[in-house]
């Protein structure tokens, strides 16, 4: 299915959206999605979950408006579904202040559960910048993965980009917050 007919963006706004994006399993349905349409089994296949299990959570991603069917076929009687995003991307609301950071969350784990012995590039750097340089930093950061993302091949291995680019609580306040 060609992507192009995709809106840009989906916007999560209702809690029954959250809840579904908010589980990790859901979330890496999502991601075998992202590229390409896909049935239940082949979806069960790729994330590691039993057909029954995955049909489940691709039930509650439909429901909430993340998936939709985009092709069906008849293969021996049965009627084959395929899946695809609603949008080439997802937009979570802020958590606020002190709240949970579902993205991140799932990018901690998704790092967690990578192979151990697979190349990584993981690093962390503390900065001091105006607000222009950050402001300027966080745009050349997105150009950076929209670019990449326009080279993504679905026949090619997943690979993730995380980037977070915030600045840190003062620590004052994160010293009070922890007494």
């Amino acid at each position: 299915m060609p992507t192009d007919d995709l809106p840009e963006t989906f916007h999560v706004t209702t809690d029954e959206q959250l809840r579904a994006v908010s589980n990790l399993t859901r979330h890496r349905i999502m991601a075998v999605l992202r590229f390409e349409p896909a049935t239940i089994t082949q979806i069960a296949e790729r994330v590691g979950l039993a057909k029954g299990s995955s049909s489940y959570h691709v039930r509650l991603l439909e429901r909430a408006g993340l998936v939709k069917v985009v092709r069906t076929r008849k293969v021996r009687g049965v009627t084959e579904r395929y899946y695809a995003m609603a949008a080439r991307s997802i937009v979570l609301p802020d958590p606020g202040e002190g709240g949970p950071d579902v993205l991140m969350r799932h990018a901690v784990a998704d790092l967690e559960a990578s192979p151990a012995d697979g190349e990584r590039h993981v690093r962390m750097a503390h900065l001091r910048l105006t607000d222009e340089q950050f402001a300027e930093l966080g745009a050349r950061l997105q150009a950076l993965a929209d670019e990449y993302r326009e080279l993504s091949d679905p026949s090619l291995p997943d690979a993730s980009l995380v980037f977070a680019l915030f600045h840190p609580a003062r620590r004052d306040q994160a010293e009070g917050d922890a007494k």
